[in-house]
Protein backbone atom coordinates (compact mmCIF):
# COMPACT_ATOMS: atom_id res chain seq x y z
CA UNK A 1 0.00 0.00 0.00
CA UNK A 2 1.32 3.39 -0.73
CA UNK A 3 2.46 5.62 2.19
CA UNK A 4 0.76 8.73 2.60
CA UNK A 5 2.69 11.61 4.02
CA UNK A 6 0.94 14.90 4.75
CA UNK A 7 3.06 18.06 5.17
CA UNK A 8 2.39 20.97 8.01
CA UNK A 9 4.12 23.75 6.41
CA UNK A 10 4.46 22.00 3.13
CA UNK A 11 5.53 25.60 1.39
CA UNK A 12 8.51 25.57 3.72
CA UNK A 13 11.87 25.62 1.27
CA UNK A 14 12.95 22.52 2.80
CA UNK A 15 9.29 20.78 3.69
CA UNK A 16 8.75 21.51 -0.60
CA UNK A 17 12.16 20.05 -0.95
CA UNK A 18 11.17 16.49 1.40
CA UNK A 19 7.58 16.22 -0.57
CA UNK A 20 9.22 16.86 -4.14
CA UNK A 21 11.63 13.52 -3.27
CA UNK A 22 8.97 11.46 -1.46
CA UNK A 23 6.37 12.08 -4.56
CA UNK A 24 9.19 10.91 -6.80
CA UNK A 25 9.88 8.05 -4.77
CA UNK A 26 6.53 7.40 -5.42
CA UNK A 27 4.83 8.45 -1.94
CA UNK A 28 1.17 9.81 -2.21
CA UNK A 29 1.92 13.67 -0.73
CA UNK A 30 0.21 16.69 0.43
CA UNK A 31 0.19 19.29 2.75
CA UNK A 32 -1.15 22.72 4.50
CA UNK A 33 0.22 26.18 4.30
CA UNK A 34 -0.84 30.08 4.30
CA UNK A 35 -2.43 30.47 1.34
CA UNK A 36 -0.39 33.43 -0.14
CA UNK A 37 2.05 32.41 -2.91
CA UNK A 38 5.61 31.82 -1.96
CA UNK A 39 8.50 30.99 -4.71
CA UNK A 40 8.80 27.42 -3.35
CA UNK A 41 4.82 26.29 -4.55
CA UNK A 42 5.57 26.30 -8.45
CA UNK A 43 7.50 23.18 -8.05
CA UNK A 44 5.06 21.43 -5.78
CA UNK A 45 2.12 22.84 -8.11
CA UNK A 46 4.31 21.30 -11.63
CA UNK A 47 4.22 17.94 -9.34
CA UNK A 48 0.70 17.81 -9.26
CA UNK A 49 1.04 17.73 -5.01
CA UNK A 50 -2.02 19.48 -3.59
CA UNK A 51 -1.50 22.50 -1.31
CA UNK A 52 -4.63 23.28 1.22
CA UNK A 53 -5.12 25.92 3.88
CA UNK A 54 -4.59 24.79 7.27
CA UNK A 55 -7.71 22.84 8.35
CA UNK A 56 -7.97 20.16 11.25
CA UNK A 57 -10.52 18.23 9.04
CA UNK A 58 -7.29 17.66 6.21
CA UNK A 59 -5.88 14.92 8.68
CA UNK A 60 -7.60 11.53 7.80
CA UNK A 61 -6.25 8.03 9.13
CA UNK A 62 -3.34 6.34 7.68
CA UNK A 63 -1.39 9.60 7.10
CA UNK A 64 2.06 9.77 8.35
CA UNK A 65 2.48 13.73 9.10
CA UNK A 66 5.73 15.91 8.83
CA UNK A 67 5.71 18.64 10.63
CA UNK A 68 7.82 21.83 9.39
CA UNK A 69 10.18 23.10 12.41
CA UNK A 70 8.30 26.50 12.92
CA UNK A 71 5.03 24.91 13.91
CA UNK A 72 4.59 24.20 17.62
CA UNK A 73 2.76 20.60 18.91
CA UNK A 74 -0.29 23.28 19.74
CA UNK A 75 -1.38 23.94 15.90
CA UNK A 76 -4.82 22.50 15.67
CA UNK A 77 -3.50 20.69 12.55
CA UNK A 78 -1.07 18.60 15.12
CA UNK A 79 -3.90 18.44 17.68
CA UNK A 80 -5.91 16.52 15.46
CA UNK A 81 -3.37 14.10 14.15
CA UNK A 82 -2.35 13.29 17.45
CA UNK A 83 -6.16 12.87 18.59
CA UNK A 84 -6.13 10.16 15.51
CA UNK A 85 -3.06 8.41 16.55
CA UNK A 86 -1.21 9.44 13.39
CA UNK A 87 2.68 8.78 13.41
CA UNK A 88 4.07 12.37 13.68
CA UNK A 89 7.82 13.57 12.75
CA UNK A 90 9.92 16.90 12.64
CA UNK A 91 11.51 17.89 9.02
CA UNK A 92 14.61 16.80 10.16
CA UNK A 93 13.38 13.97 11.81
CA UNK A 94 12.41 12.37 9.09
CA UNK A 95 15.21 13.22 6.42
CA UNK A 96 17.43 11.43 9.28
CA UNK A 97 15.33 8.56 8.89
CA UNK A 98 15.87 8.55 5.15
CA UNK A 99 19.60 9.00 4.51
CA UNK A 100 20.13 5.49 5.97
CA UNK A 101 19.23 4.53 2.64
CA UNK A 102 22.27 5.99 0.43
CA UNK A 103 25.92 7.49 0.87
CA UNK A 104 24.80 10.81 2.31
CA UNK A 105 26.76 13.55 1.40
CA UNK A 106 25.40 17.00 4.18
CA UNK A 107 26.03 20.05 3.22
CA UNK A 108 26.78 22.65 6.50
CA UNK A 109 27.88 26.09 7.55
CA UNK A 110 26.82 29.80 8.57
CA UNK A 111 27.11 30.82 4.87
CA UNK A 112 27.21 29.23 1.83
CA UNK A 113 25.12 26.00 2.19
CA UNK A 114 22.40 26.14 -0.10
CA UNK A 115 24.95 27.12 -3.17
CA UNK A 116 27.26 24.44 -2.25
CA UNK A 117 24.25 21.69 -1.51
CA UNK A 118 23.23 22.80 -5.38
CA UNK A 119 26.32 22.65 -7.06
CA UNK A 120 27.53 19.18 -5.21
CA UNK A 121 23.67 17.81 -6.17
CA UNK A 122 24.44 18.72 -10.20
CA UNK A 123 27.87 17.70 -10.32
CA UNK A 124 27.21 14.42 -8.78
CA UNK A 125 23.66 14.07 -10.53
CA UNK A 126 25.72 13.94 -14.30
CA UNK A 127 27.76 11.30 -12.87
CA UNK A 128 25.93 8.67 -11.19
CA UNK A 129 22.39 8.33 -9.97
CA UNK A 130 21.77 11.05 -6.90
CA UNK A 131 18.31 11.88 -4.87
CA UNK A 132 19.49 15.88 -3.10
CA UNK A 133 16.99 18.21 -1.35
CA UNK A 134 18.41 21.82 -1.04
CA UNK A 135 17.67 24.74 0.73
CA UNK A 136 16.21 26.46 -2.15
CA UNK A 137 13.09 24.50 -2.40
CA UNK A 138 14.68 21.65 -4.69
CA UNK A 139 14.46 18.59 -4.36
CA UNK A 140 14.66 15.09 -6.53
CA UNK A 141 14.04 11.08 -5.29
CA UNK A 142 16.07 9.13 -7.57
CA UNK A 143 15.03 5.67 -7.44
CA UNK A 144 18.31 3.56 -6.63
CA UNK A 145 20.19 6.21 -5.92
CA UNK A 146 24.41 6.34 -5.06
CA UNK A 147 23.74 9.17 -3.76
CA UNK A 148 21.86 12.01 -1.22
CA UNK A 149 22.92 15.35 -1.15
CA UNK A 150 21.26 17.73 0.89
CA UNK A 151 21.71 20.46 3.39
CA UNK A 152 22.06 20.38 7.07
CA UNK A 153 21.03 23.74 8.99
CA UNK A 154 22.34 24.40 11.98
CA UNK A 155 19.56 26.43 13.54
CA UNK A 156 17.90 25.24 17.01
CA UNK A 157 20.52 22.24 16.29
CA UNK A 158 18.46 20.16 13.85
CA UNK A 159 21.22 18.84 12.13
CA UNK A 160 22.16 16.71 14.93
CA UNK A 161 19.40 14.23 13.49
CA UNK A 162 21.12 13.86 11.10
CA UNK A 163 24.86 10.88 10.63
CA UNK A 164 25.80 11.29 7.12
CA UNK A 165 28.87 9.68 5.74
CA UNK A 166 30.52 12.89 4.73
CA UNK A 167 29.66 16.71 5.58
CA UNK A 168 30.52 19.43 4.16
CA UNK A 169 31.77 22.89 6.48
CA UNK A 170 31.53 26.03 4.75
CA UNK A 171 32.23 27.51 8.17
CA UNK A 172 31.30 28.29 11.52
CA UNK A 173 29.97 32.01 12.54
CA UNK A 174 27.64 33.20 15.03
CA UNK A 175 24.19 33.61 13.45
CA UNK A 176 20.63 32.66 15.09
CA UNK A 177 21.04 35.22 17.89
CA UNK A 178 17.47 34.52 18.63
CA UNK A 179 18.94 30.85 19.79
CA UNK A 180 22.59 30.46 20.16
CA UNK A 181 24.15 32.39 23.26
CA UNK A 182 27.59 33.22 20.75
CA UNK A 183 30.18 31.80 18.57
CA UNK A 184 31.60 28.91 21.09
CA UNK A 185 27.96 27.39 21.39
CA UNK A 186 27.84 27.44 17.20
CA UNK A 187 30.79 25.75 17.60
CA UNK A 188 29.84 23.04 19.68
CA UNK A 189 26.61 22.28 17.92
CA UNK A 190 29.45 21.89 14.78
CA UNK A 191 31.46 19.59 16.64
CA UNK A 192 28.87 17.74 17.67
CA UNK A 193 27.74 17.16 14.37
CA UNK A 194 30.90 16.48 13.44
CA UNK A 195 30.81 13.63 15.96
CA UNK A 196 28.36 11.82 13.96
CA UNK A 197 29.91 11.91 10.26
CA UNK A 198 30.58 8.45 9.45
CA UNK A 199 33.50 8.39 7.09
CA UNK A 200 35.09 12.18 6.53
CA UNK A 201 34.68 15.91 6.75
CA UNK A 202 35.49 18.54 4.16
CA UNK A 203 36.09 22.05 5.97
CA UNK A 204 37.11 25.58 5.31
CA UNK A 205 40.76 25.64 5.99
CA UNK A 206 40.70 29.16 6.75
CA UNK A 207 38.33 28.80 9.42
CA UNK A 208 39.81 29.00 12.70
CA UNK A 209 36.88 27.43 14.43
CA UNK A 210 36.77 24.68 11.61
CA UNK A 211 40.73 24.53 12.25
CA UNK A 212 39.88 23.43 16.21
CA UNK A 213 37.40 20.48 15.15
CA UNK A 214 37.96 17.21 17.42
CA UNK A 215 36.11 14.38 15.92
CA UNK A 216 36.31 10.70 15.34
CA UNK A 217 36.85 10.42 11.11
CA UNK A 218 39.22 12.88 9.25
CA UNK A 219 39.12 16.40 8.48
CA UNK A 220 40.34 17.01 5.29
CA UNK A 221 40.38 20.76 4.73
CA UNK A 222 40.37 23.07 1.55
CA UNK A 223 40.84 26.45 0.26
CA UNK A 224 43.38 28.82 -1.48
CA UNK A 225 46.93 28.28 0.55
CA UNK A 226 49.72 25.16 1.14
CA UNK A 227 48.40 24.24 4.40
CA UNK A 228 45.09 22.70 3.33
CA UNK A 229 45.03 19.04 1.84
CA UNK A 230 42.97 20.45 -0.89
CA UNK A 231 44.10 23.53 -2.76
CA UNK A 232 42.54 25.66 -5.54
CA UNK A 233 45.81 27.19 -7.65
CA UNK A 234 46.59 29.41 -9.96
CA UNK A 235 42.61 30.83 -9.41
CA UNK A 236 41.52 33.04 -12.32
CA UNK A 237 38.06 35.94 -12.02
CA UNK A 238 37.12 37.83 -14.57
CA UNK A 239 33.54 38.92 -15.80
CA UNK A 240 33.01 35.52 -17.60
CA UNK A 241 33.35 33.57 -14.54
CA UNK A 242 36.02 31.89 -12.95
CA UNK A 243 38.69 28.83 -12.95
CA UNK A 244 41.43 26.96 -11.06
CA UNK A 245 43.33 24.19 -11.13
CA UNK A 246 42.97 21.25 -8.01
CA UNK A 247 45.23 19.68 -6.18
CA UNK A 248 45.33 17.15 -3.44
CA UNK A 249 48.33 18.13 -1.74
CA UNK A 250 51.10 17.72 -4.09
CA UNK A 251 49.03 16.11 -6.87
CA UNK A 252 47.02 17.75 -9.82
CA UNK A 253 43.66 16.78 -9.95
CA UNK A 254 42.52 18.98 -12.60
CA UNK A 255 41.61 21.87 -13.94
CA UNK A 256 37.60 23.87 -13.28
CA UNK A 257 35.86 26.30 -14.86
CA UNK A 258 33.03 27.78 -13.13
CA UNK A 259 29.89 30.30 -14.33
CA UNK A 260 30.14 31.61 -10.67
CA UNK A 261 31.40 34.65 -9.21
CA UNK A 262 33.38 35.33 -5.97
CA UNK A 263 35.95 33.74 -4.32
CA UNK A 264 33.42 31.82 -1.87
CA UNK A 265 32.49 30.31 -5.71
CA UNK A 266 35.68 29.39 -5.95
CA UNK A 267 35.89 27.76 -2.98
CA UNK A 268 32.31 25.97 -2.61
CA UNK A 269 33.17 24.47 -6.06
CA UNK A 270 37.22 22.99 -4.75
CA UNK A 271 34.56 21.26 -1.78
CA UNK A 272 32.90 19.75 -4.29
CA UNK A 273 35.64 18.17 -6.11
CA UNK A 274 37.38 17.16 -3.11
CA UNK A 275 34.16 14.95 -2.28
CA UNK A 276 34.13 13.65 -5.75
CA UNK A 277 37.25 13.24 -5.50
CA UNK A 278 37.72 11.35 -2.67
CA UNK A 279 34.41 8.48 -3.81
CA UNK A 280 37.13 8.04 -7.14
CA UNK A 281 35.25 9.96 -9.68
CA UNK A 282 36.76 11.14 -12.69
CA UNK A 283 38.04 14.32 -12.90
CA UNK A 284 37.10 15.09 -16.58
CA UNK A 285 33.69 14.10 -15.44
CA UNK A 286 33.30 16.30 -12.62
CA UNK A 287 35.16 19.48 -14.60
CA UNK A 288 32.61 18.85 -17.19
CA UNK A 289 29.41 18.78 -14.39
CA UNK A 290 30.89 21.92 -12.86
CA UNK A 291 31.01 23.88 -15.94
CA UNK A 292 27.46 23.53 -16.50
CA UNK A 293 25.68 24.83 -13.06
CA UNK A 294 24.68 28.20 -13.39
CA UNK A 295 22.62 28.76 -9.55
CA UNK A 296 20.19 27.91 -7.40
CA UNK A 297 17.21 29.98 -6.93
CA UNK A 298 17.77 33.38 -4.98
CA UNK A 299 21.43 33.12 -4.67
CA UNK A 300 22.93 35.75 -7.20
CA UNK A 301 19.90 35.44 -9.94
CA UNK A 302 20.19 38.06 -12.59
CA UNK A 303 17.48 39.59 -14.94
CA UNK A 304 18.31 42.38 -17.33
CA UNK A 305 15.58 45.08 -17.25
CA UNK A 306 15.64 47.96 -19.48
CA UNK A 307 19.33 49.39 -19.24
CA UNK A 308 19.74 48.06 -15.72
CA UNK A 309 20.83 44.45 -14.44
CA UNK A 310 19.19 43.72 -11.81
CA UNK A 311 20.23 40.65 -8.96
CA UNK A 312 18.18 38.63 -6.32
CA UNK A 313 19.82 37.34 -3.63
CA UNK A 314 18.76 35.85 -0.41
CA UNK A 315 21.91 37.29 1.88
CA UNK A 316 21.02 38.39 4.99
CA UNK A 317 24.46 38.38 7.02
CA UNK A 318 27.35 40.44 6.44
CA UNK A 319 29.64 37.76 5.14
CA UNK A 320 27.16 37.08 2.79
CA UNK A 321 26.43 40.20 1.77
CA UNK A 322 30.66 40.88 1.56
CA UNK A 323 30.42 37.46 -0.65
CA UNK A 324 27.77 38.98 -3.55
CA UNK A 325 28.96 42.16 -3.29
CA UNK A 326 32.00 40.63 -4.49
CA UNK A 327 30.43 38.39 -7.10
CA UNK A 328 28.91 41.73 -8.53
CA UNK A 329 32.28 43.13 -8.67
CA UNK A 330 33.76 40.64 -10.51
CA UNK A 331 31.04 40.27 -13.29
CA UNK A 332 30.33 43.90 -13.48
CA UNK A 333 33.44 45.58 -12.92
CA UNK A 334 32.97 48.98 -14.77
CA UNK A 335 29.35 49.57 -13.52
CA UNK A 336 28.26 51.43 -10.31
CA UNK A 337 26.45 48.43 -7.83
CA UNK A 338 24.05 49.77 -6.30
CA UNK A 339 22.59 47.57 -2.67
CA UNK A 340 19.02 47.72 -1.51
CA UNK A 341 19.51 45.60 1.98
CA UNK A 342 16.17 44.19 3.73
CA UNK A 343 17.19 43.66 7.14
CA UNK A 344 16.45 40.28 8.88
CA UNK A 345 14.84 40.18 11.99
CA UNK A 346 15.12 43.08 14.62
CA UNK A 347 17.87 40.40 17.10
CA UNK A 348 20.44 39.86 13.97
CA UNK A 349 20.16 43.71 13.12
CA UNK A 350 21.09 44.68 16.33
CA UNK A 351 23.53 42.20 16.89
CA UNK A 352 25.22 43.18 13.80
CA UNK A 353 24.25 46.71 12.82
CA UNK A 354 28.05 48.00 12.46
CA UNK A 355 29.19 45.14 10.49
CA UNK A 356 26.16 45.73 8.01
CA UNK A 357 27.34 49.57 7.97
CA UNK A 358 30.50 48.26 7.00
CA UNK A 359 30.02 46.24 4.38
CA UNK A 360 27.09 47.78 2.77
CA UNK A 361 29.50 50.79 2.74
CA UNK A 362 31.37 48.76 -0.02
CA UNK A 363 28.91 49.22 -1.95
CA UNK A 364 29.13 52.57 -4.60
CA UNK A 365 25.32 53.19 -2.97
CA UNK A 366 23.14 51.50 -0.27
CA UNK A 367 19.70 51.84 0.27
CA UNK A 368 17.83 49.70 3.36
CA UNK A 369 14.32 48.93 3.50
CA UNK A 370 11.99 48.56 6.44
CA UNK A 371 13.65 45.67 9.03
CA UNK A 372 11.60 42.44 8.10
CA UNK A 373 9.77 40.85 11.18
CA UNK A 374 9.81 37.39 12.31
CA UNK A 375 6.79 35.22 13.58
CA UNK A 376 8.73 35.43 16.88
CA UNK A 377 9.99 38.72 16.93
CA UNK A 378 7.43 41.59 15.64
CA UNK A 379 9.33 44.73 17.16
CA UNK A 380 12.76 45.61 18.40
CA UNK A 381 14.65 48.63 19.62
CA UNK A 382 16.47 49.48 16.35
CA UNK A 383 15.15 50.61 12.62
CA UNK A 384 16.17 50.92 9.19
CA UNK A 385 16.66 54.36 9.64
CA UNK A 386 19.68 53.32 12.57
CA UNK A 387 21.45 51.34 9.62
CA UNK A 388 21.21 53.85 7.25
CA UNK A 389 22.42 56.42 9.63
CA UNK A 390 25.57 54.40 9.62
CA UNK A 391 26.19 54.53 6.13
CA UNK A 392 28.17 57.16 4.51
CA UNK A 393 25.45 58.23 1.79
CA UNK A 394 23.03 55.40 3.27
CA UNK A 395 19.50 56.21 2.77
CA UNK A 396 15.58 53.96 3.78
CA UNK A 397 14.06 53.00 0.46
CA UNK A 398 10.07 52.65 1.32
CA UNK A 399 7.80 50.67 -0.96
CA UNK A 400 5.29 53.19 -2.16
CA UNK A 401 8.25 55.50 -3.69
CA UNK A 402 10.74 54.37 -6.30
CA UNK A 403 11.94 57.14 -7.54
CA UNK A 404 15.20 57.07 -5.68
CA UNK A 405 16.19 54.21 -7.48
CA UNK A 406 15.18 55.34 -10.83
CA UNK A 407 17.67 58.12 -10.90
CA UNK A 408 20.07 55.25 -11.72
CA UNK A 409 21.12 53.97 -15.01
CA UNK A 410 23.15 51.20 -16.52
CA UNK A 411 23.77 50.54 -13.18
CA UNK A 412 23.58 47.37 -11.30
CA UNK A 413 21.00 46.94 -8.08
CA UNK A 414 21.60 44.07 -5.81
CA UNK A 415 18.56 42.90 -3.74
CA UNK A 416 19.53 41.67 -0.98
CA UNK A 417 17.39 39.73 2.18
CA UNK A 418 15.76 36.82 3.34
CA UNK A 419 12.18 37.80 4.15
CA UNK A 420 9.71 39.43 1.76
CA UNK A 421 12.88 41.82 0.16
CA UNK A 422 11.55 40.92 -3.44
CA UNK A 423 8.30 42.75 -3.11
CA UNK A 424 10.63 45.89 -3.44
CA UNK A 425 12.20 44.15 -6.45
CA UNK A 426 8.90 44.18 -8.28
CA UNK A 427 8.02 47.28 -7.61
CA UNK A 428 11.02 48.84 -8.64
CA UNK A 429 11.02 46.43 -12.13
CA UNK A 430 7.12 48.08 -12.58
CA UNK A 431 8.38 51.17 -12.24
CA UNK A 432 11.24 50.97 -14.40
CA UNK A 433 9.57 49.72 -16.89
CA UNK A 434 6.60 52.34 -16.89
CA UNK A 435 9.62 55.12 -16.54
CA UNK A 436 12.03 53.96 -19.91
CA UNK A 437 9.18 52.66 -21.95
Amino acid sequence: MTETDYFIGIKGSGMSSLALILHDLGHQVLGSDITQYTFTQKGLADAGIEMLPFDPANLKAGYTVILGNSFTDEHPEVVRAKELGLPIYRYHEYLGKLLNDYTSIGVAGAHGKTSTTGLLAHTLGGIAKTSYLIGDGSGKGVPDSKFFVFEADEYRRHFLAYHPDYLIMTNIDFDHPDYYTGIEDVYDAFETEGKQVKKAIFAWGDDQWLRRLDVDVPVYYYGLKDTDDFIARNVQRGPAGSEFDAYHKDDLIGHFKISLYGEHAVLNSLAVVAVAYTEHLSASLIARELATFDGVKRRFSETDVADMTVIDDYAHHPSEIKATLDAARQKFPDKEIVAVFQPHTFSRTIAYLDEFADILGTADHAFITPIFSSAREKSGSVSAEDLAAKIDGGKVLQLDNMQPLLEFHDAVLVFMGAGDVQKYERAYEDALKANRS
